[in-house]
């Protein structure tokens, strides 16, 4: 698929989207050049809250894709980071604007970090608007990929409110977030890790090296999408759930709904959903570097192998593990250290190629996915109502 022509992915209805996946580990890098560029600027912003207030609360905010790298990054950083200082949160801006009240509150500061390819969702803008309204001590963050989105072009003119610009090729063309997704990712992380300098720039070079390794694969991917399946399960723990719920999406996406998707954490599997396995089912995990959690990852990985129900059980790992007995997808050499977040970014990659290389194989266009077009790359049709109306 990378290797093809851009005449042929353009018969295929996917050139726009192919080399969107395919340019992710450049753009990381510029991810990670313009985080170093600004540092300075965002340590000052960040000190200036700090300083005055004892806790604050980290909304990351979005809609669809936006909303799952906050789902993906904030376990970590929950982790990482002083939790009496710091609370960390992932609440999509669909649910913020539904439902305000339960998620802000009037007297506990807040930084609200925006996420938007676009810039120009409108329950991402009207998130922002009831944040202003509710909030007495609000601040803002917007990592965004569109200079020209209304988030943009807003928080240029506001001193309160970071504008974190993403790389360009981010601002992806294609209907389903790719580059975008990742990117705003990476400098969220980069901003709110606890990690050394000298780590970040390590974690960095890492997955850039297995994003690289994942597209000279792409043979071992296309093994698994030409399998004859019809159902696709994700599962993942911790940070890896969000991703599990990403990479759902994208094959979701991508063949406009003939392919079933699903997403559980492995433990969380057993109690229900693991009712939809059927012979012709794939079901891939995720496997954590940590090694408690890999207790349990491996469990299940071999409890649904040797059920002898699915077409393909496939654990992607970042080393080979002795204890799973089903077939194993080892992202890269020098992943085995890395933090679990940052093992999301080679893992999405995968879930991203075989997304694509299943939408061609079942004859769906990844570039315009949705034939009714019903579904589109900013969503519309959706109706604001002011904080207050029902009054």
């Amino acid at each position: 698929m990378f290797t093809e022509s851009d005449e042929k992915l353009k018969e295929l209805g996917a050139d726009i989207t192919v080399r969107e996946v395919q340019q992710q580990p450049e753009l990381w890098q510029e991810a990670y050049d313009n985080y170093v560029e600004q540092r300075e600027k965002i340590t000052e912003f960040l000190n200036a809250i700090t300083a005055k207030h004892d806790r604050i609360r980290v909304v990351f905010a979005g809609a669809g894709t936006s909303a799952f790298v906050g789902e993906t990054i904030v376990p970590h950083l929950a982790e990482v980071n002083d939790q009496k200082k710091w609370e960390f949160r992932a609440v999509a801006t669909t649910d913020i604007v539904g439902t305000p009240e339960k998620f802000l509150q009037h007297d506990i500061p807040t930084i609200l970090v925006s996420f938007a390819r676009s810039g120009n969702s409108p329950e991402s803008v009207a998130t922002v608007e009831i944040a202003e309204q509710l909030v007495d001590d609000l601040y803002q963050m917007t990592i965004t990929c569109a200079p020209d989105g209304k988030l943009a072009q807003k928080a240029e003119k506001e001193s309160d409110n970071l504008l974190l610009l993403q790389p360009a090729g981010s601002n992806d063309k294609g209907f389903a977030m790719t580059g975008s997704y990742s990117c705003m990712a990476l400098t969220a992380l980069l901003v709110f890790d606890t990690a050394s300098e000298a780590d970040k720039k390590h974690y960095v070079e890492t997955i850039i090296e297995a994003g690289h390794s994942i597209i000279e694969r792409e043979e071992d991917i296309q093994a698994v999408a030409n399998l004859d399946f019809e159902r696709v399960i994700y599962l993942g723990s911790g940070g890896f759930f969000g991703l599990s719920r990403e990479t759902q999406l994208k094959i979701l996406e991508l063949t406009a709904g003939k392919i079933a998707t699903q997403y559980e954490t492995p433990i969380g599997f057993r109690h229900g959903p693991k009712s939809l396995v059927d012979e012709k089912t794939v079901v891939m995990t995720y496997v954590s570097n940590n090694a408690y959690t890999d207790l349990y990852d491996a469990d299940l990985v071999n409890e649904v192998y040797h059920d002898e129900i699915a077409e393909k059980v496939l654990a992607l790992t970042a080393e080979k593990r002795d204890k799973i007995d089903a077939d194993q997808f080892v992202v890269a050499h020098g992943t085995e250290s890395l933090p679990d977040v940052y093992l999301s970014f080679p893992y999405v990659m995968f879930g991203q190629t075989f997304a694509v290389m299943t939408a061609i194989k079942i004859g769906n266009t990844p570039d315009t996915p949705s034939p009714s077009g019903t579904v589109n790359r900013v969503v519309q049709g959706v109706i604001i109502h002011p904080l207050g109306e029902e009054a």
